[in-house]
């Protein structure tokens, strides 16, 4: 017999993988995306008062002066009145859409409800817009108002389905 060489064997190494890193990212990520989560819910503030009952029990009194009311109506017709309607010194204007219409409106309101603000130590309290989308206005104007929520950094506003007896004679008599 001949001396055959042996085979040299390979060493076989051990093939385990530590994942413990793999486990700390994935935890970070779950923890990232469940806080990114929460944080981007919207910001909700109730509306539910009526106009005779502005101050109610210990929620704060809202001052009248920085509501801005916006009456959507039909054929792109908007009306839209500073406070409260009933006791409102100024008269509901007519308005439409657009840079020199509802734009330029809600503008100046919120100028002068800034100041008033800042001039007696609120600067953070700023205007509170309510709109108010009649049943035979389209889809299309709450998207249009929704934008000039956004072009004029109005950061609260709500929608609000509900209308006073005083509004709906006013939308009665446009």
């Amino acid at each position: 017999m001949q001396n055959l060489p042996k085979k040299i064997r390979s060493k076989k190494l051990n093939s385990r993988v530590d994942l413990t890193a793999m486990v700390s990212v994935s935890f970070l990520l779950i923890i990232f995306f469940m806080v990114v989560g929460e944080l981007s819910k919207p910001k909700v503030f109730d509306f539910a008062f009526s106009e005779k009952d502005v101050c109610r029990g210990t929620i704060a009194c809202i001052d009248t002066s920085r509501l801005y009311t916006i009456l959507l109506d039909e054929n792109n017709k908007i009306v839209a009145y500073s406070g409260l309607l009933s006791d409102s010194s100024e008269t509901p204007k007519k308005s439409e859409y657009g840079r020199k219409g509802i734009r330029k409106e809600i503008s100046v309101h919120k100028k002068s409800v800034d100041e008033r603000m800042i001039s007696i130590g609120k600067p953070k309290n700023s205007v509170i817009v309510i709109i108010k989308p009649t049943k035979s206005s389209n889809f299309k104007n709450l998207i249009d108002i929704l934008d000039e929520m956004k072009i004029n950094n109005i950061d609260t506003y709500a929608i609000v389905d509900q209308f006073t007896p005083e509004e709906e004679k006013l939308l009665a008599s446009n």
